[in-house]
């Protein structure tokens, strides 16, 4: 199996657990490519020889079995959009790590269960995303976790009418709205009072920022329908993000959203379940007085 190494290459923590993988894998004999900019920071800071990785750095990871994402789960999304269909590890050096499925002290144990055929995968759906803006450059046509319209650079709220198969779902005065898949729903969306959807059940969640409206809650559409928004407000900026990847934008938009062919290939680890994620990063079940 070859895996392709990639990451966070700002985290000052992910430098001495790379060290530590390449230097692993090179001991078995275990093929893998690296992503330049962390081949170049492990020869910058002394911890690899530099002509040791130079015959296994690349860009182009798309010859590898699987993906290693060195970060937190802003990285594992950056990885997801270059990843071409591989599966996905994600390695933990974030705060929460909702995606990321192992802690890098976790990282030997992971592999030798890959090599051993122990671990799985399970497909991510993803948002189709057009956007009614011509030239935009930056921003993906999809998105495995979320796609937000926020206010940008001003305290006043933006306008967005929604409809959901053509029919009037909400116009809400909001600081914005936040389209989540069931992977995204332990994100922004979360963050903002919408529910947990679990990876499988194939939904959408519409959940509004700082409505101005109390009664404006969030909503789940299911997994079909297609959902419009149009951006009302132009006498302010607006910010568009898909995946974490934003612009700035004026004088209004329409997004159409909805079910993408494009899926995000995972990798499932045994005794790493979706639920036994949940407990661990949002502490459930510790007790504790509240």
């Amino acid at each position: 199996m070859t895996y392709g190494i990639t990451g966070n290459p700002t985290k000052p923590a992910v430098w001495e657990p790379l060290r530590d993988l390449t230097a692993w894998l090179d001991a078995r004999g275990l093929p893998f490519w690296i992503d330049p900019p962390l081949a170049q920071g492990l020869d910058d800071r002394g911890l690899v020889d530099g002509s040791v990785l130079e015959d296994r750095t690349t860009d182009d990871l798309s010859q590898s079995d699987v993906l290693l994402s060195f970060g937190g789960d802003g990285t594992l999304l950056r990885t997801a959009h270059r990843a071409g269909g591989l599966p996905i590890l994600g390695v933990n050096i974030g705060r929460l790590g909702f995606l990321t499925k192992v802690e890098v002290s976790e990282i030997e144990a992971a592999l030798a269960a890959l090599e051993d055929g122990e671990t799985g995968v399970e497909d991510r759906m993803t948002l189709d995303v057009e956007l009614d803006v011509p030239g935009l450059e930056g921003v993906p046509s999809w998105a495995l976790n979320d796609v937000v319209v926020d206010k940008s650079g001003t305290t006043s709220m933006i306008q967005v009418e929604a409809t959901v198969n053509g029919e009037a779902l909400n116009t809400y005065w909001a600081d914005g709205l936040v389209v989540a898949t069931p992977t995204g729903s332990t994100a922004y969306a979360l963050s903002v009072g919408g529910p947990i959807l679990t990876p499988g059940s194939d939904t959408i969640v519409v959940a509004p920022i700082a409505p101005h409206t109390l009664t404006a809650r969030p909503i789940v559409l299911p997994c079909d329908a297609e959902l419009v928004l149009r951006v009302e407000t132009r006498d302010h900026p607006f910010a568009f993000a898909c995946d974490g990847f934003s612009v700035v934008l004026e004088g209004g938009a329409t997004v159409r959203i909805k079910r993408s062919e494009e899926v995000v290939r995972l990798v499932t680890l045994p005794g790493k379940d979706y639920f036994s994620t949940v407990r661990d990063k949002l502490s459930w079940g510790r007790g504790g007085v509240f």
